[in-house]
């Protein structure tokens, strides 16, 4: 009996460090679909369904947390040494605030979506950045500027809320910059599944 529950636990503590450990190499789009093969199909799921790109959303949550599952943001220290709350209520691989998830869920039906799942994280941020095609004009394609209206919501990004933050203007390159190299990776990772299911605007 005492073999069979150290067994079970086990399995249950291989399982979760399965589920929500960071890639290996996060630097490299061929070798996270190689370790997470499940990613890849979710990836392009979310491609089809709302036309972004699969290396600028896959950026988007490099920028975001690194891939790590349940990434927050650091809290706060009372009067400099005590932990106390966090600035924001960030969470999961997109870093999707409560309120703006529970925005998408609602607009997706998608209620049983979880902000620690991958599957649902890369979709809400197809969905955000669709969104910010349609309302700031933003070339679907185009990583930098679609992650500062990512940052700074819609209508932050239309009244250019984004000017004089040098940090958030550099974080915005950066993900440009990591969403070119994913691009031009993805290209030597061979055929994804169902990939010439494509969308009628970008093409690879």
């Amino acid at each position: 009996m005492m073999r069979k529950m150290t067994a079970l636990g086990l399995l249950v503590m291989a399982a979760a460090g399965c589920a929500s450990g960071p890639p290996t190499d996060i630097d490299n789009i061929c070798a996270i679909f190689a370790e997470k093969d499940d990613w890849r199909e979710y990836a392009y799921d979310s491609y089809r369904k709302w036309d972004i790109p699969v290396p600028v959303m896959m950026a988007i949550i490099y920028q975001e947390s690194r891939f790590r599952s349940t990434a927050r943001p650091p809290r706060t220290r009372l009067l400099g040494f005590i932990p106390w709350t966090r600035p924001s209520t960030s969470y999961g691989y997109s870093q999707a605030l409560e309120s703006t998830w529970e925005i998408y869920t609602r607009s997706t039906g998608n209620r049983s979506a979880d902000r620690d799942d991958f599957g649902d994280s890369i979709d809400f941020i197809g969905w955000y950045c669709d969104r910010s095609h349609r309302e700031c004009y933003i070339p679907r394609s185009d990583a930098y500027r679609l992650y500062l209206a990512y940052h700074e919501g819609q209508r932050g990004y239309n009244r250019k809320t984004y000017r004089g933050k040098r940090w958030l203007l550099e974080a915005a390159r950066r993900v440009d910059s990591m969403a070119e190299r994913y691009r031009a990776q993805l290209k030597t990772c061979g055929k994804t599944p169902k990939e010439d299911s494509k969308p009628r605007y970008y093409r690879f």
